[in-house]
């Protein structure tokens, strides 16, 4: 377990390194202020599927929010990323507030390497789509610049799949 553990914080390291290389080279769009991308949400009877659809942004990137505990926290979608990775600003809107001597995940990236949190998320709302008992990695600050939903989350979806410039998630 503590080499799957391990793995996965190496794979968000890697995810978190490639994401902020991309932003990097990407040029901004001339429209670097507008809003987040669209979010279409579907909600059918209980007994049935729930999707939502989130639009492309500028960058060719999926950004949407999450509901945890409460508080609404941005996020880019990765599905390189083997678990949800969050800032240590992010993690203590709700609550998440890692002693130093839980940053004892050894995360490799192209940077090098950093000591990440494992942790895990109650409950995530995406949209409408509830997922529950979700593992994380909480990241120091200037490590990470945009959280990451990753598999940790999406896994636990019925779908996830991109089509016609749009990401769609479904449970």
């Amino acid at each position: 377990m503590r080499n799957i553990m391990l793995f996965a914080a190496v794979i968000a390291g890697a995810g978190v390194l490639m994401a902020q290389m991309a932003d990097r080279m990407a040029p901004a769009p001339a429209h670097a202020n507008v809003a987040r991308s669209e979010v279409s949400v579907a909600v059918a009877p209980p007994s049935s599927v729930r999707s939502i659809s989130i639009a492309q942004d500028g960058r060719g990137h999926f950004q949407t929010d999450a509901r945890i505990d409460g508080q609404r926290i941005d996020f880019m979608v990765d599905t390189g990323a083997s678990v949800v990775a969050l800032n240590e600003r992010s993690a203590a809107r709700f609550g998440l507030r890692p002693s130093r001597s839980d940053y004892n995940a050894t995360v490799a990236t192209a940077n090098g390497s950093l000591k990440a949190a494992r942790a895990r998320i109650p409950m995530m709302d995406v949209g409408g789509l509830i997922v529950r008992d979700v593992e994380a990695m909480v990241l120091p600050d200037e490590a990470l610049s945009e959280n990451l939903l990753g598999l940790s989350f999406l896994s636990k979806l019925k779908r996830f799949e991109y089509s016609n410039g749009r990401l769609v998630l479904e449970q």
